[in-house]
């Protein structure tokens, strides 16, 4: 027996047979080539076929609710369409009369050897992208395109790291867990294998190719693989399985009951979602009502702006399926890490600061009506809330209901039904705390959206993985920025809600509850494991 130790990505415990997957290894002629139109046709036409196995892949994990992927698939679009990129590898197959594969080996790796030199964090984790993207090209290009699979007997998935795409041929039905000797806690890999709902462990470094074919128990929930367990040690995660097996079954007792601690202070759990096709795991999950529907995959999806149309019907659904349950949609959210290449954004040193969320919307107010009008459509079919991200002042908000009611109005002359509704500020910024009092008296709502706050208070990237030691989502400052907005908003009657990671972090949950936090909006299958924990809670208990 073997014990190795790694990093846990997602938690939970398996034993089965472990697999090891390899990557195809290519050998690339560097003779000269004459026919640089021919090579550079086939490069394009590669590079085509990729962009559409993309686009079905984003169109897959949309039909699986997983809008998370969907928007990955979208990222990797834009990469291959940067005109720079292209430029590069075209330059090495006509300048330096190459092979196809020649020049996407070396020009993708240029760009990703640039983009790790640039000072922001966020790009420079883009490297691995294109290195994805290379690989993927050349699959294309020679004719290797690569699978995941090992029959139709369950396994456990190893291999030295998986991209992207590697996670989205997993068949769920077949894989138990993954471990990897590599991996990233932040690059898109490890984001979409965080939603299989499997055991995952990365950085296991001392595992090897001759572990192919053994036993081994994955540990999720300590980062730890066991090779050949014994006995004792397989009747050990044995127990541990059918513990986890009854703690969720017991969780499914818990529907239709009320979200209420032991001394009858109750609050509201709403879900976080990203698309219509979450709704079913909301409900199947008995969230109280969606405390922030993410509209911005909808932008993220196309290759250009997406109509008022196609967003109405996007947003009704949603409300229509929920109703009564209240729906709070975030108006965008895009800028940043959400690059979307219609919209010809500037780009910025500093993005997370820069031109991103309201400041898009109230600097292109079209752009910014066709959501609004979407909106308020939608909001003859159920019981519709506006959030606005990113305000930073009192005067943004105006701005936004100016906005808002110029919009009702244009629908009112064209005798097209609005719903009642109401209006809300997600608190991000300490500016929006220290001005929380301001806000509230013209909001009907505040939600703190702690992920940015955590940020934007401790003055760090959180995507920077090199800060990830600094980064204390639970600083006394980040708790004393939700208290004051729970405080500030309960002055004006303003209900008050958290739904960023926080919300769902059951160590904080007593803290929020004593602060009279109103509502607490999670990933849907944190719901249930939420509610057990505050019904658990006395706080007549000091």
């Amino acid at each position: 027996m073997q014990k190795i130790e790694g990093k846990s990505l997602a938690q939970g415990a398996v034993i089965g047979k472990l697999r090891f997957y390899r990557e195809a290894e290519y050998d690339i002629d560097e003779g000269d080539y004459d026919d640089s139109d021919t090579e550079i046709a086939r490069f394009e036409q590669a590079m085509e076929a990729v962009k559409n196995h993309k686009f079905a892949l984003a169109e897959a994990a949309e039909a699986n609710s997983d809008n998370t992927g969907a928007m990955v698939f979208v990222s990797h679009v834009a990469l291959l369409e940067d005109r720079g990129l292209i430029a590069r590898v075209e330059g090495y197959i006509r300048e330096m009369r190459k092979c196809a594969e020649f020049g996407v080996k070396v020009g993708f790796n240029d760009v990703a050897d640039d983009i790790r030199n640039l000072p922001d964090p966020y790009i420079m984790r883009r490297s691995d992208d294109i290195l994805e993207l290379e690989r993927e090209v050349l699959e294309e290009l020679m004719g290797a395109t690569q699978g995941i699979s090992f029959g139709r007997d369950p396994y456990i998935l190893a291999a030295n790291d998986l991209t992207a795409s590697d996670v989205a041929r997993i068949d769920r039905k077949h894989v138990l867990a993954i471990v990897l000797k590599g991996g990233s806690i932040n690059n898109h890999a490890s984001i979409l294998a965080k939603g299989l709902g499997i055991p995952c462990v990365i950085r296991a470094e001392s595992l090897s190719y001759a572990s192919d074919g053994k036993e081994v128990i994955v540990d999720g929930t300590n980062g730890i693989v066991v090779l050949e367990p014994d006995a004792d040690t397989v009747r050990k995660y044995d127990e541990v399985m059918k513990e986890n097996k009854a703690f969720t079954d017991s969780l499914m007792r818990l529907k239709g009951k009320m979200t209420v601690t032991r001394d009858g202070q109750e609050v509201r759990l709403y879900a976080n979602i990203s698309g219509p096709h979450d709704v079913s795991t909301v409900l199947e999950n008995d969230a109280s009502g969606i405390g922030l529907f993410r509209s911005d995959y909808l932008f993220l999806k196309d290759r250009d702006y997406p109509s008022e149309q196609e967003q109405y019907l996007s947003y009704r659904k949603v409300v229509e399926e929920m109703n009564p349950r209240s729906v709070i949609i975030r108006t965008v959210d895009i800028g940043s890490d959400k690059n979307v290449p219609y919209l010809h954004l500037d780009k910025e040193e500093n993005p997370a600061l820069g031109m991103r969320a309201i400041r898009i919307s109230l600097t292109r107010h079209d752009f910014f009506k066709t959501q609004l009008r979407a909106m308020l459509r939608a909001s003859a079919f159920g019981n519709l809330r506006i959030i606005f991200p990113m305000i930073t002042s009192v005067s943004e908000l105006r701005e936004c209901r100016d906005v808002l009611n110029e919009c009702e109005e244009e629908l009112k002359r064209e005798h097209v039904a609005v719903g009642s509704y109401k209006v809300g500020v997600m608190i991000e910024t300490p500016a929006s705390v220290l001005i929380a009092d301001q806000l509230a008296e013209e909001a009907d709502f505040l939600s703190v959206g702690t992920n940015d706050l955590t940020q934007f208070t401790l003055a760090l990237d959180r995507q920077n993985p090199n800060l990830d030691r600094f980064f204390d989502p639970h600083h006394p400052a980040v708790i004393e920025a939700i208290r004051m907005t729970v405080e500030a908003g309960h002055r004006h009657g303003c209900l008050v809600a958290i739904c960023g990671e926080l919300a769902g972090d059951t160590s904080l949950t007593e803290t929020f509850m004593r602060m009279g936090v109103d509502a607490l909006s999670v990933n849907p299958q944190f719901v249930l494991p939420l509610r057990q924990r505050i019904r658990e809670l006395d706080l007549r208990q000091s």
